[in-house]
């Protein structure tokens, strides 16, 4: 039997004290870990391209070449959900997460290190796509682990608010890396293409320390060891055999795993929109500053560090397929506005439309994800069910940046190809989220034999 650390806890001010302890760990590791892999999208918009795929007669060439290489690390991700949901639904949550924030961190520092193709040729190239996948590989067992951290410790009638931690997290991360890269973005070209943009790949060491030590001091969550519990003794009893979690997850909650993944390919899709597609587009098609659009997002993400909270929370109270619907029909009403205000290159409506875009469009859907496909798995495969079903959309979502950048080539920068498609996704999640049954009151100790 896997070790589990510490005793459930017994008394109700314990487990309140247990679960804001878990909660904070899981907003600090997960922003830690968001900082690092978004400072790779930033990095592949802005200085990637000429850095390691350098492309004179036509840049935006490179630039297709860096976000290639940031949909590697998408493809890597179902890999890392498939495995680090293994051992997290098998052993524990917490070396799962302590092992996917390490793998993280070394890869983005390396990355801060790498030669480019100026001093070692086409070699840069391939040790950049290395280290990506190490990041998406980590990544795939992240979001998954930290969701569940929270949500397994949280009190009943609280599992919406308790899970929008990791999702802050998310938006912390995002907030420190399009902060620092709108500093390092200030410095003349000479020196930010030297230099500058190893500096936010460096400071991940720094995070990564924090984030470690936080995580260490985490203990089994009593889901996990009462699911535990539980197994031990059918399996004493010669009652049952237990199953590899992947194997009882495509046995029997195949339908909770396709809802999930439908609704996050819908998030997925108009998130980037915000987080790297919107700034390709100004700063190929526009003339906009670059550090305008990033400050822009920073700020939106600050709101959104809010209105995650404000979201999860209100799905305890109406559901999380209301608010989940909310957001999507909000996505695809703003999608459009979105491009047609970057446009016009009206600074303040920009700084408006990515607050509303990302706080409140992006907010409400990704704000209630953790509690929502949580609350669709049984415990004993859990972990490997919400992974998968926020990774295995990766694989299509990864390389969205990349066919965005040639739907703006091929069109000479319109972009309304790009907000139709993001509309469809929308929809789709839209679809799934009315399908899925309404989760809020569901018994988040079952272990789970049936889907729910």
């Amino acid at each position: 039997m896997p070790n589990t650390d510490a005793p459930a806890p017994h008394t109700p001010a314990e487990r309140a004290r247990l679960a804001r302890r878990a909660a904070v760990a899981s907003l600090v590791g997960t922003a830690v870990e968001w900082y690092d892999y978004f400072i790779f999208g930033t990095a592949s918009a802005l200085v990637f391209g000429p850095l390691f795929f350098p492309n004179p007669d036509d840049p935006i060439i490179g630039t297709l070449s860096a976000f290639a290489v940031f949909g590697v690390g998408f493809v890597a991700r179902p890999l890392g959900a498939v495995v680090f949901g293994h051992f997290g639904d098998k052993f524990g949550r917490k070396v799962a997460l302590i092992t996917t924030l390490m793998m993280m961190g070394v890869s983005t520092f390396l990355i801060g290190l790498l030669p480019t193709a100026e001093q070692i040729g086409l070699w840069a190239a391939a040790l950049l796509v290395l280290m990506r996948l190490a990041q998406g590989f980590a990544v795939g067992g992240e979001w998954g682990g930290a969701s569940l951290v929270a949500v397994e410790y949280a009190p009943e009638d609280k599992r919406g608010a308790y899970g929008s931690f990791p999702q802050i997290g998310n938006a912390v991360g995002l907030v420190f890396s399009t902060g620092i890269f709108a500093v390092v973005s200030m410095l003349p070209d000479d020196q930010l293409f030297s230099w500058g943009w190893r500096i936010p790949f460096l400071l991940s060491a720094v995070l990564i320390v924090v984030g470690l030590f936080i995580r260490f001091k985490l203990t089994e969550t009593p889901s996990f060891q009462a699911a535990q519990e539980q197994l031990q003794n059918a399996r004493e009893a010669a009652q049952v055999k237990e199953k590899m979690p992947l194997a009882e997850l495509f046995r029997n909650f195949k339908k909770p795993l396709l809802l999930a993944m439908g609704m996050r390919l819908g998030e997925a899709v108009f998130g980037y929109i915000v987080l790297t597609i919107g700034l390709t587009f100004v700063e190929n098609y526009t003339d906009i500053p670059r550090t305008q659009v990033l400050i822009a997002s920073s700020i939106a993400a600050g709101f959104a560090i809010y209105t995650y909270y404000f979201f999860g929370k209100y799905s305890d109270r109406i559901g999380r397929r209301t608010v989940f619907i909310f957001g999507s029909v909000f996505g695809a009403a703003v999608v459009f506005p979105f491009f047609w205000i970057l446009a016009a290159e009206n600074i303040l409506l920009m700084y408006v439309i990515y607050t509303l875009a990302y706080a409140i469009g992006v907010g409400a859907v990704y704000g209630v994800e953790p509690a929502f496909f949580s609350e669709l798995f049984g415990t004993k495969v859990r972990y490997t069910g919400v992974s998968l079903a926020a990774q295995i959309p990766s694989i299509l979502v990864g390389f969205w940046p990349f066919l965005a950048t040639a739907l703006f080539a091929a069109t000479d920068g319109d972009p309304w190809p790009i907000a139709a498609l993001t509309v469809v996704c929308l929809g789709i999640g839209l679809v799934c989220a009315y399908l899925a049954p309404e989760t809020n009151r569901t018994d988040i100790n079952d272990i789970g034999e049936d889907a729910r």
